[in-house]
């Protein structure tokens, strides 16, 4: 089988799936018109999110048996074309459970704890105690939105700090030793702290937006590694200033490429608060890459396609 590679990876991918007699092209360069011109030479392609991966591209890839993605999202991907098609999807969401997890504990226990703020007022010669109380995680009930993969690895983290951990998924009988499973409407009764572990779909866009954060009938905390889009940036910064939302932690952002490779958003005012503003971590789009996850990301990768397409 034929592959071309169309984003840089771990060498691991490459070499592994040269043993097993895989043809392997790499091409991190050419633009998408490039790209559809020679498409229809290969049976698979390994990507991640340089290029957007349409219904017009999928077409003109008249060998394709196979799309992988390293990383989770398959927003990217036309999927119901692919399925029409015959291509078989894979992503590895197992390979960045643990650092996207791990991302989000670190950030709610920077906001909540004002770590950055006084780490940042003691560097600049100011030593200030009672202003810098933080706020405990034991005891908070913590609200999932999605319990895949990373909402089972981030439940896992936040019941060995004392949490109360419940979740809501559009799939029934996902309880477990980390987290129960209860309404929509149980959960926004309850939540102290929200977390997104969602792909971006028709029905999860904008899906936080102000009649949601409304219905929290506490103030809460939230956190998002999931897609930018997913929340409407515009409702949580009124909440933010209503202190509806007593602090956001978000990895990634409504304005980001379509690549996240950087942001797009030019002078915004919305955007320029969240990034001004004491009560909101931003990092740029990192919450599952870590060293670890970039090496496990391309071994889940060469391990499905193994299973699936050698010998």
């Amino acid at each position: 089988m034929k592959i071309l590679l169309l984003d840089k990876n771990h060498p691991l991918i490459t070499e592994q799936l040269l043993a097993k007699n895989f043809i392997l092209e790499e091409d991190f360069t050419s633009s998408y018109d490039e790209v559809c011109k020679k498409i229809h030479h290969y049976d698979g392609v390994i990507i991640r999110s340089r290029i957007p991966l349409d219904k017009h591209f999928l077409e003109k890839g008249k060998k394709l048996k196979f799309i992988a993605r390293v990383g989770a999202g398959m927003e990217n991907i036309d999927i119901p074309a692919a399925e029409k098609l015959g291509i078989q999807l894979i992503n590895s969401p197992e390979g960045n459970r643990d650092s996207v997890a791990e991302h989000v504990v670190g950030m709610l226990l920077i906001l909540m704890n004002r770590l950055f703020i006084a780490s940042q007022e003691v560097k600049n010669g100011i030593w200030l105690r009672e202003e810098n109380r933080g706020d405990e995680l034991l005891g908070k009930t913590v609200g999932l939105i999605g319990y895949g993969n990373m909402g089972k690895a981030t439940a896992k983290r936040l019941s060995g700090f004392g949490c109360t951990v419940i979740f809501h998924d559009i799939l029934p009988g996902l309880s477990d030793e980390y987290a129960t499973q209860v309404s929509l409407k149980d959960l926004k009764e309850r939540a102290e702290v929200l977390s997104l572990h969602i792909p971006l779909t028709d029905e999860s866009y904008y899906l936080i937006d102000g009649p949601f954060i409304s219905d929290m009938k506490n103030d809460f905390y939230f956190i998002n590694t999931a897609r930018g889009k997913n929340i409407e940036t515009k409702s949580l910064v009124e909440a933010l200033k209503a202190g509806k939302v007593k602090g956001a932690c978000l990895d990634v952002l409504e304005y980001e490429k379509s690549s996240f490779e950087n942001l797009e958003a030019g002078e915004n005012e919305d955007l320029q608060y969240l990034l001004e503003s004491e009560k909101v971590i931003v990092t740029p789009h990192i919450a599952g890459w870590t060293h670890q996850s970039k090496e496990k990301l391309a071994q889940v990768i060469v391990d499905k396609i193994v299973g699936s397409f050698a010998g």
